[in-house]
């Protein structure tokens, strides 16, 4: 029996410094450490602190041939409350495009939709699932840097399109690359390589501290469920 296709077409938009654009790198990593496939596509103007940036990527374990703007999204991700509340974003409203029975994830801490929003969003059957992802990042990792670990994350505990150890893959050969050999340890390395090889280590940890604590938040969340709003506390 052929595989079943699974597919997710996804647009992420944030703001410029909260690592959308390395999410989306990382993402496609994963599902290829998962034998699966991957397209993504960044998209910035200037490149500041505060400037919009949305980033594309389809997802599937099957190949994908398409590239570029992800205009009917399955999962919309909001790196950023600002995107919604003050239109900070190159697709405006933020929803437009989204399919019936897809999911929205926001990092927030207060209720972000206006009842029109909720109207719109309510005809489409979605689900948005909105936690405080700066806030679990500080938490955990003690910087919001960690920030889109914990909504990357939160979207890969929802869609099981992976497990830990692919993501784990990913994020070491992002943070670690393959300057070290890890089956040779760190003790030919000189003290000041060694130094900066743990520091990483520990990046890495703190990063992965984040991404686990979502993936157990992920796992109360039914998102084949009525409600429209699922609030997650960190």
């Amino acid at each position: 029996m052929a595989e079943k296709t699974e597919r997710y077409n996804i647009r992420i938009s944030g703001l410029g410094g909260q690592g959308v654009v390395t999410t989306a790198h990382i993402l496609g990593s994963t599902m290829d450490n998962a034998g699966k496939y991957a397209s993504l596509v960044p998209f910035f103007g200037s490149e500041k602190r505060m400037a919009p940036v949305e980033a594309y990527v389809r997802a599937s374990n099957q190949p994908i041939y398409e590239v570029g703007e992800v205009v009917y999204p399955d999962i919309i991700m909001i790196y950023h409350s600002q995107v919604v509340t003050h239109g900070k974003s190159y697709t405006m409203p933020f929803y437009t495009g989204l399919k019936p029975n897809s999911l929205i994830i926001i990092n927030t801490d207060f209720d972000v939709l206006t009842e029109e929003d909720e109207k719109v969003l309510n005809d489409l059957n979605a689900t948005v699932v909105q936690f405080d992802a700066n806030g679990l990042a500080k938490k955990i990792a003690g910087t919001e840097l960690a920030t889109n670990m914990a909504m990357m994350g939160m979207l890969l505990g929802l869609t099981k399109l992976v497990n830990a150890e692919n993501i784990e893959a990913a994020v070491k050969e992002r943070f670690l690359g393959n300057s070290f050999v890890a089956s040779g340890g760190t003790a030919a390395l000189d003290s000041a390589i060694e130094k900066k090889f743990k520091k990483k280590e520990e990046l890495l940890q703190k990063n992965m501290d984040v991404i686990n604590k979502t993936f157990e938040m992920a796992d109360s969340v039914d998102i084949s469920g009525s409600d429209l709003i699922v609030r997650l506390d960190v």
